[in-house]
């Protein structure tokens, strides 16, 4: 197999060939057709959230999608051949816990599996697992968003424009805030009313639910100024690590502030389907295998619209 594998903070991605691994009980190996660079692996070579791996070093990629080749023992429901992306279990969870699908193989749990309809392709796939279920979770079950409610985005990057686009397919008023003016037309294109360049101008609309999937504290304290009464805000993003907000505000207002890690495979499944009935496209550029480490320096110069993907394989 060959690989990128981290090292270190702040040292970049090597490139490594060796056996490929054989899958154990309950496990099967992917062949990896596509794989998705998320902002977390940014965070994980510069420091930020390198504490949340399991170790080092570790094949990044957490967003896979691929085909089974080999199957280990006590594995029910899946075959050789099948179509798969990859949601897990967050014990084992590749790019996180276990090596991941920036490689040409990828070891999973069966139990983390869930089968890519044969409508949607691998680069979609591979969005559904992060960019999807994250966003899914966080506008859809953390949320909690109804049809008819008021809803306001904040960041419409990758994850971003997805839960925007997700908030209007569930019928809700969907709102946004985003400086960059170059993906505002997206954003309209997909459903979005109306967007502003900072979260506390979204304060007019009275809005039921603010999800901030930016997370760079200073959006997380104007959702809690800018939302309803009573209220609810969402903290996806992790631009920063920290966050200084107005308790009295988040009390006399009765604010309700959660926090959403990503998602379940139900999220996953639940993404898939909305590909796959043509509902739901997440805004992908592609790259080939060569090119994963000038993407991730890509997405952390800020550089990408919504999704960045290698094509592998």
């Amino acid at each position: 197999m060959k690989a990128w594998q981290l090292t270190g903070v702040d040292e970049p991605l090597a490139r490594i060939e060796r056996d490929d691994p054989r899958p154990g009980p309950g496990q099967v190996l992917v062949d990896v057709r596509a794989a998705g660079i998320c902002h977390s692996d940014v965070g994980f070579i510069d420091g930020t959230l390198t504490p949340m791996l399991a170790g080092l070093p570790i094949v990044l990629g957490h967003e896979v999608a691929g085909v089974i080749s080999q199957i280990g023992a006590e594995v029910d429901g899946f075959a050789v051949g099948d179509r798969v992306v990859i949601s897990g279990p967050a014990e084992h969870s590749p790019g996180w816990s276990a090596d991941g699908g920036f490689a040409t193989v990828c070891l999973a749990h069966a139990s983390g599996l869930v089968t890519l309809p044969n409508a949607v392709d691998f680069v979609q796939g591979a969005t559904a697992t992060d960019a999807g279920q994250t966003a899914y979770g966080a506008v859809m079950r953390i949320g909690g968003l109804r049809e008819g409610e008021r809803v306001g985005i904040v960041g419409l990057g990758g994850l971003g424009m997805t839960g925007a686009r997700i908030a209007v397919l569930c019928g809700a008023q969907t709102y946004a805030a985003e400086p960059r003016r170059d993906v505002w037309p997206l954003a309209t294109e997909r459903g979005v009313i109306d967007i502003v360049e900072d979260t506390r101008q979204l304060a007019k609309l009275n809005l039921d639910v603010i999800i901030d999937f930016a997370g760079f504290g200073t959006t997380t304290a104007a959702a809690i100024s800018a939302v309803r009464m009573g209220g609810r805000v969402v903290q996806v993003g992790l631009g920063v690590n920290q966050a200084t907000i107005s308790t009295a505000e988040l009390v006399y207002k009765e604010v309700t502030l959660r926090g959403s890690r990503g998602g379940h495979r139900r999220d996953v499944a639940a993404v898939l389907d909305l590909m796959a009935k043509g509902d739901l496209v997440i805004h992908a550029t592609t790259v080939g295998f060569d090119q994963i480490p000038d993407a991730v320096q890509m997405l952390k110069n800020g550089n990408v619209v919504g999704r960045i993907v290698a094509e592998i394989g």
